[in-house]
């Protein structure tokens, strides 16, 4: 896509029509307690609007309405091939509007103009028309009974679902767990991040242009006290998928516990090693690759390669490629098209991620803040994986140096963790990759690049990373259905019994 320039985004930024209203039943209201909070722009501190601040009586509307619209049918028993049309409408209203959300999002979040528009955007339109024609293309199955039975396995959507949205990719997330979601037939009551819960309400009002019936989308922005829990604890919700942090995500499993029972996806966090041994090709794709996993949006990425665990014969000659790599991702603007790193979200996550960067020994590269928004692409040596810049996820653009002697030392390293999502390996030895991807204890493991994949390959972590379901591929619309068996008694004797 043709970027434009900083004015031009400027420009469509002043013409922004902000939601200000939870979205609940196809319609915006305020919060039944006519409470509002501040949605701030990082990058410059200035209040973008005040939003519905929801709590437990907005979430139980929002939960009344979805379990209407699941019951009647309105889009539960939709015909698959309805419920696709509807889905690619909403894809080319979004198209249509995608700068405009491309510029909300970037206001929002502090993300850059360029990922939002190169990446975001696009990924988000893909995401949810893939799940759209997927829709009747999955078929149920017939089990090998008896010539006088008949068994079906067919799957059913499980019905009211909480989605819990993280505030570093939110237009991105919202596509991953809306698409299966609604693509299965279940009725939704969403809570976008505090932080960033623009572009949700407005794609809620995009898709009831596409569409979508009222109450099968309901958008409840608020507080993690005020809604997630409630969420979490709602007794006509049958099941909630989270993604953010791994103590939030804890939480919901307590939630089910005390309450309904509800099934729970948890997509946390992690703390992602990038391995490079002493064979790996071309150092400077590898130091590309490295400061791509660690700097994009900010490091603020459950995925982002945190900890580079070089083997001591590159670890020099790597290190000076990857501080010339990292030099490139400059500060700056987020509306900027030629900025590489925006402003960390909040001004609170600015503090914490500052807060590391006084615990570090040595830095190769940045370590600096500029403007109580904006940290530096950051290298810096470690003196093991002991150390509580290898331990923790920091969620900001910090890159960890640990050295290794070994291959065998470097995959013992990398395990070393509470977490399990995503891990690279660089190695020209084929034998090494392949052993390595398999005693790589994450979800999805790289060789020779970052990455998580793409639309077609689940994406979830390993312990403390998640589990219960995964997102993207044919595996995310799992987590949205009930298998049920259906038998039936096909014999002679069935027939006597009736007569």
């Amino acid at each position: 896509m043709d970027l434009l320039t900083r004015d031009e985004y400027r420009a469509i930024a002043s013409g922004l029509v902000l939601p200000t209203g939870a979205y609940i039943n196809g319609a915006y209201r305020p919060a039944q307690s006519g409470r509002t909070f501040e949605s701030i722009n990082p990058a410059t501190g200035e209040k973008l609007t005040d939003i519905a601040a929801c709590d437990a009586a907005d979430v139980d509307f929002a939960v009344s309405k979805a379990r209407a619209a699941f019951d009647d049918g309105r889009w539960s028993t939709l015909h698959p091939a309805e419920r696709k049309e509807v889905l690619i409408r909403l894809c080319k209203l979004i198209t249509r509007h995608r700068r405009e959300l491309a510029v909300m999002e970037s206001l929002d979040s502090g993300k850059t103009i360029f990922d939002c528009e190169s990446v975001d955007v696009p990924e988000t339109i893909h995401c949810l028309k893939w799940h759209a024609e997927l829709i009747d293309k999955i078929y149920d199955q017939v089990s090998p009974a008896s010539d006088d039975h008949i068994a079906m396995i067919v799957r059913e959507p499980v019905g009211v679902v909480g989605l819990v949205l993280p505030w570093n990719f939110p237009l991105l997330m919202l596509a991953w767990k809306i698409g299966p979601c609604l693509a299965a037939g279940c009725s939704v009551v969403l809570k976008p991040a505090m932080e960033t819960s623009l572009t949700a309400l407005r794609i809620a009002e995009l898709a009831a242009e596409a569409g979508l019936p009222k109450g099968v989308l309901n958008v409840v922005p608020g507080g993690g006290a005020d809604v997630g829990e409630p969420i979490g604890r709602h007794m006509d919700i049958d099941m909630v998928s989270f993604t953010g942090s791994t103590i939030t995500g804890k939480k919901f499993l307590g939630y089910s516990a005390e309450s309904n029972a509800k099934e729970i996806v948890l997509e946390m966090g992690g703390k992602n090693p990038a391995i490079v041994m002493d064979d790996a090709e071309n150092l400077d794709r590898v130091a590309q690759h490295v400061v791509q996993g660690a700097f994009w949006n900010m490091g603020e990425n459950c995925s982002a390669s945190s900890r580079l665990i070089v083997h001591r014969r590159v670890k020099e000659e790597l290190l000076a490629r990857i501080d010339s790599h990292a030099r490139q991702w400059n500060i700056g603007d987020p509306l900027d098209p030629s900025t590489r790193l925006g402003a960390l979200v909040s001004k609170s996550h600015f503090d914490k991620v500052r807060a590391y960067l006084d615990m570090a020994q040595n830095f190769r590269t940045g370590g600096r803040t500029h403007d109580g928004a904006f940290i530096e692409a950051t290298v810096t040596e470690v003196s093991g994986n002991d150390h509580v810049l290898a331990r923790e996820e920091i969620f900001g653009p910090v890159l960890s140096v640990i050295s290794v002697d070994s291959f065998d030392e470097a995959i013992a390293i990398a395990n070393d963790t509470v977490y399990g999502l995503c891990a690279s390996l660089f190695t020209a030895n084929a034998r090494r990759a392949i052993r390595g991807a398999r005693q790589l204890r994450a979800g999805t493991v790289t060789v020779n690049s970052f990455g998580e994949g793409d639309i077609t390959t689940p994406f979830g972590g390993f312990r403390q990373s998640g589990f219960g379901g995964r997102d993207n591929g044919m595996h995310a619309h799992d987590q949205y259905t009930q298998l049920k068996t259906i038998w039936i008694d096909l014999s002679d004797d069935a027939d006597e019994a009736v007569a």
